[in-house]
């Protein structure tokens, strides 16, 4: 694009409410810290102008420093303690097609995997699909929606043979005379949505008093792991009490009779028994559910993510079903996504089951369509592979995979059992990235591969409520990035399949409505021209013609005789309860300042909020000699994490909560449970048995590390120190983390800082700088780095690397003529012995004066 129009309109990149922003040139006095000037739109109806903090500095992450630029290799080829170094695109992609070929030939095509994301657009997820079955002819693709979206898209499609997290408008919640959210807390993970509930009129069920509950005008507190007991709980008792609507059961649906059986025994003494919530609350809330002319039942991911998660959904839905609520105007049930593509990224090919469109990828008629669309026989198409944790478990041994392609990803924070998940991938014999940042997985890839990022792409999102948008681009790509979908056309290409692929979103999307046409998500009707002048259109929406379908079920279910399905479920037991060496149980989820693993959100200052906590009831706390501000270490059967307590009594006594944005030591998902539902594969988030203990008190809070030893991930919490002045080294008071159990421990602060003339020798052969430029951590004592800024004098890119015992640890790019400040808040633990040093890297024959200053704290 020549330059940036006067306004851009598009969609925020974060969650499933995609709001509605327009982007536009930033002031001359803005441009060097964003290159874009952010607005909402006001008259889009999911946030009509409202946005939350994250969508306010999204565009501060177009100028991050830490930018992706250019491919990136390890200097030594398979092995990846050797630093990684900038690359050309074709040295890049060659490797990884040799590396491919190579790996099939010996171990097959399965032995080739891809793991995908909910924030790729609808042409990136369908290419992705598309590369996996035609480029690489693998059946070993699933996407990090399988942890977010897959039981209650099991269950959607169970039950009423379909899959659209909210089957009406997002604006018809304000319709409704009583809204249930079950498991959800949209005041912090997608606050605008708040406009659309009124406070007289929503009820919460959550262990937590959340925001949204604190607002709420009743809070059910179950246990985690219990919700399908309350819901068959209250179904139980609408039957028993003639509070259901026979005449909707008899006509529009089948299989009550059944569970009318199953629920039987769900008597309100033995679910308060399980639950913890009263009788009496349980009747209050089904008699209001039963008078409400209009009402709606919604599920998120505390409720779904469990080992049972797909039944708990089943089970909100038989009570829905059972009120009549499905289809009736104002009312019905819903789930919320909550990745900014976790519907669409479902529909269209990254499950390791599905084909574009919803399509069964077992299914002989449409294998037969979608080979027709692109061009080849349906035999070739793989049969379905693993799901995303039994794909990535399997790395390293037998039939498993061994070299994995990540899009949009960060398993390494996002998987459970992260230290499980961690092992396997360091087994793998090709690991590539491609993302705008080194996150934590790309930090141990292979190859890193640069793309683009939201406001310099094109493409399709489909929100949730299943409206197809347009997100437009407004600025060029920095440096080397590509897109997506030009990187998996050029590595098809370098694969010698290249003709059935473009890096055009426009071609690739007209090709995804074809592939999806006839299918339960079918595209065909919505065209890129029509998202514009409709503000978005809804699917299914099969024909140029058709006016698109906000509302589902209005005449019917897509199941083979119209009707939806009641299916009896049962209550189960997390599959991990407490006991005496584990006696509480953790539950985790998101925070209003950050998003998903924290890769983009915790670069963003003002979004630095809380940080990393642990939040206790204060008599879980008391009994455990934990005050305010401690920091508190939480271990479950697969390992520990470290967290700064926070105190309320706004969470059940026997829960504690964690967020999952951070890495490091405060890795949430170092202690989730693998446990998998049968059903979705989804594994069990939100329920595991943990152990509480103090590990120091608020004094040992400030340089706490959120990332595990040897993975350089942007760091989060540790306040930029100023610019020293006079002496190279000073002493000061600085707050670590205690060895010793309730008390601080002095600190002192180290600069190895000076300007220095270099000649380049090749950035794979960083120089030293000079003895002011080393330091030994003494023996006895700990290190961590505070900062890093440079300056370079020079016409091209450089780099100034620091190793640790001879050994690169992270590169710190600088561009031609220009400065770069990282502020490196998290970093590990550098033992006393250890010797860092600082080199200079730069390509052959460069020349000019690198200015460095480096900061480190040692305890």
């Amino acid at each position: 694009m020549g330059g940036v129009p006067v306004a851009v309109p598009t969609h925020c990149p974060y969650c499933s409410l995609q709001c509605g922003i327009e982007l536009s040139p930033a002031s001359d006095q803005d441009r060097g810290r964003i290159p874009l000037r952010l607005a909402s739109q006001t008259d889009f109806p999911t946030n009509r102008g409202g946005l939350c903090a994250k969508g306010w500095t999204a565009a501060e992450l177009l100028a991050d420093p830490e930018r992706l630029l250019t491919p990136l290799v390890r200097s030594e080829a398979g092995n990846r303690r050797s630093p990684l170094r900038p690359a050309t695109w074709e040295e890049a992609l060659g490797y990884v097609a040799d590396r491919i070929l190579t790996l099939q030939a010996e171990s097959g095509r399965d032995s080739i995997g891809c793991f995908g994301g909910g924030g790729l657009t609808n042409e990136k997820a369908y290419a992705f699909g598309k590369f996996a079955r035609v480029a690489l002819r693998t059946s070993a693709i699933d996407y990090n929606g399988r942890f977010c979206m897959s039981s209650a898209a099991s269950a959607g499609n169970k039950a009423f043979g379909i899959d659209r997290g909210l089957p009406f408008p997002l604006t018809d919640l304000a319709g409704a005379d009583l809204v249930v959210l079950v498991g959800s807390n949209p005041a912090d993970t997608m606050p605008p949505a708040m406009q659309h509930l009124d406070p007289a009129k929503f009820v919460v069920i959550d262990p937590r008093r959340t925001a949204t509950a604190a607002n709420a005008a009743l809070h059910l507190a179950p246990r985690p792991g219990t919700d399908l007991a309350l819901a068959n709980g209250l179904l139980h008792l609408a039957i028993r009490e003639d509070l259901v609507d026979l005449e909707y059961i008899r006509t529009r649906t089948s299989g009550f009779e059944a569970v009318r059986a199953r629920v039987a025994s769900a008597w309100p003494d033995r679910v308060e028994s399980i639950t913890g919530v009263a009788t009496a609350d349980l009747r209050s809330l089904i008699h209001q559910l039963a008078r409400a002319g209009s009402a709606i039942v919604l599920t998120a991911r505390g409720a779904e993510q469990h080992r049972n998660g797909t039944d708990t959904a089943q089970a909100w839905i038989n009570l829905a079903l059972a009120l009549g609520l499905p289809g009736r105007p104002f009312s019905g049930y819903g789930t919320i996504t909550g990745q900014g593509n976790g519907q669409g990224g479902r529909e269209h090919g990254q499950k390791a089951d599905q084909l574009p469109g919803y399509r069964r990828l077992d299914d002989p008629a449409a294998r037969a369509h979608v080979a027709g669309v692109w061009g080849i026989d349906p035999d070739e198409l793989p049969q379905p592979g693993l799901s995303a944790f039994e794909m990535l478990d399997r790395i390293g041994r037998p039939g498993g995979v061994r070299a994995l392609l990540v899009l949009a990803s960060n398993i390494v924070v996002s998987a459970p059992d992260a230290n499980r998940i961690a092992d396997r991938l360091a087994a793998l014999d090709l690991l590539v990235v491609s993302d705008i940042f080194l996150s934590e997985t790309a930090a141990l890839a292979d190859v890193v591969l640069p793309t683009t990022q939201w406001a310099e792409e094109e493409g399709t999102m489909t929100n949730l409520e299943g409206r197809v948008l347009r997100r437009r681009q407004a600025i060029e790509p920095p440096g080397q990035a590509r897109s997506d979908l030009r990187i998996l056309a050029d590595l098809a290409t370098a694969l010698g399949r290249g003709r059935y692929f473009s890096a055009d979103p426009r071609t690739m999307y007209d090709e995804l409505r074809r592939a999806s046409a006839g299918g339960i998500a079918d595209y065909a009707g919505i065209t890129w021209e029509r998202i514009e002048a409709e503000q978005g259109v809804f699917w299914p929406c099969p024909t140029l013609a058709h006016p698109g379908t906000p509302r589902l079920f209005t005449d019917g279910f897509p199941t083979p005789d119209g009707r939806a399905r009641f299916i009896p479920v049962d209550h189960r037991p997390p599959a991990e309860n407490p006991d005496r060496d584990f006696p509480y149980v953790l539950t985790t989820g998101r925070t209003s300042t950050q998003y998903q693993s924290g890769s983009q959100t915790r670069r963003i200052g003002a979004l630095d909020g809380a940080g990393p906590v642990a939040q206790l009831h204060r008599d879980l706390a008391r009994s455990n000699g934990i005050a305010q501000d401690d920091m508190v270490r939480l271990r479950t059967r697969r390992g520990s994490a470290t967290f700064r307590a926070v105190l309320d009594d706004s969470i059940r006594p026997d829960t504690v909560f964690v967020p999952f944005h951070y890495g490091g030591a405060s890795t949430a998902n170092a202690l989730t449970d693998p446990a998998l539902d049968p059903s979705s594969r989804m594994p069990a988030f939100k329920a595991c048995a943990v152990a509480v203990e103090r590990a120091g008190g608020p004094d040992d809070v400030h340089l706490m590390t959120t990332r595990p030893a040897a993975l350089p991930q942007r760091p989060v919490v540790l306040p930029t120190p100023p610019a020293p002045t006079g002496s190279a080294t000073r002493r000061t008071t600085v707050r670590q983390p205690s060895h010793r159990k309730d008390r601080a421990m002095s600190s002192k602060n180290h600069f190895l800082q000076g300007v220095r003339d270099f000649v380049g020798h090749g950035l794979d052969k960083p120089e030293p700088l000079g003895p002011e430029f080393r330091f030994e951590v003494p023996d006895g004592s700990v290190a961590q780095v505070l900062y890093f800024r440079g300056g370079n004098s020079g016409a091209e890119l450089i780099a100034v690397v620091l190793l640790r015992d001879g050994v690169p640890m992270r590169y710190f790019p600088i561009g031609a003529r220009s400065d770069t400040h990282v502020p490196l808040r998290v970093l590990e633990d550098i033992d006393g012995g250890a010797a860092l040093e600082l080199q200079v890297a730069a390509p052959i024959g460069a020349t000019g004066s690198v200015v460095v200053d480096f900061g480190l704290v040692e305890v």
